[in-house]
C-alpha cells in the first residue's frame, strides 16, 4: 500500500511522456518556419534575376550566367540543395494569331550554366501576356527543398525519415518586359 501512495516519481514519469511530444512539436515548428523562409527566398531568386535581366539593353552569356550565380547566393545559408534557374527571352509575333517563340535561353542547374531551349522553338505564356509584338523575359526558379530532419552532410539516409519527408518542390515563374528597350538581344547566346 505504501508503494501506491508514494508520489515522488510522478513528475519524472510525466516528464518522460511529455518530452518526446514537445521535441517533435519543436522540430516540426522549426522545420516549417525554415521551409517557409526558403520558399520566400526561391521566389526572390526569380524576381531578382528577372529584374536584373530586364534592366539591360543587351546581354551576353557571361552576364546571364553571373546573374544566375547571384541568384543562387540569395538562398544562403540554406545549402542542402541547389536551385535550378532558367531565363528565357520570348517574342510574341505580330501575326493575326500570334505565335510565341524562344529568342534565347540559359539555365543554371547544379551550378553549371548551359543553353536551355533552342532559338526559334515554340513555347507558351499565360493568355493575358500573349499580346502581339511583345518581348518577355521568363525566369523560372525551382528548388528541391530537403528538410533538416532528412539531410546529412554525406548524403546517406538517416533514421528512415527520408521516405516520410522527401524533398519538397518549391518554384516560382516570373514574366517581365524589358525596361530600357523593346527587346534584349543576346549576341552570343
Amino acid at each position: 500500500m505504501r508503494f501506491c501512495a508514494d508520489r515522488r516519481g510522478v513528475a519524472a514519469i510525466e516528464f518522460a511522456f511529455i518530452v518526446p511530444v514537445l521535441l517533435v512539436m519543436y522540430f516540426v515548428t522549426m522545420e516549417a518556419s525554415q521551409a517557409i523562409e526558403t520558399s520566400k527566398k526561391v521566389s526572390r531568386i526569380g524576381s531578382m534575376v528577372a529584374d536584373l535581366v530586364t534592366q539591360q539593353n543587351t546581354i551576353t552569356k557571361a552576364e546571364l550566367d553571373a546573374i544566375m550565380q547571384i541568384g543562387t547566393t540569395t538562398l544562403q545559408p540554406y545549402n542542402r540543395s541547389t536551385p535550378k534557374i532558367v531565363i528565357t527571352a520570348i517574342e510574341v509575333s505580330t501575326d493575326a494569331t500570334p505565335t510565341v517563340k524562344v529568342v534565347w535561353s540559359r539555365k543554371l542547374v547544379d551550378g553549371t550554366p548551359d543553353v536551355d531551349a533552342t532559338k526559334g522553338t515554340t513555347t507558351t505564356v499565360p493568355a493575358t501576356l500573349k499580346v502581339a509584338g511583345t518581348f518577355l523575359i521568363r525566369v523560372e526558379s525551382d528548388l528541391a527543398y530537403e528538410p533538416v530532419i532528412t539531410w546529412s552532410a554525406d548524403g546517406q539516409q538517416r533514421l528512415g525519415l527520408t521516405s516520410a519527408f522527401n524533398k519538397i518542390s518549391m518554384g516560382e515563374t516570373y514574366y517581365l518586359r524589358p525596361r530600357r528597350s523593346t527587346t534584349i538581344p543576346c549576341g552570343d547566346c
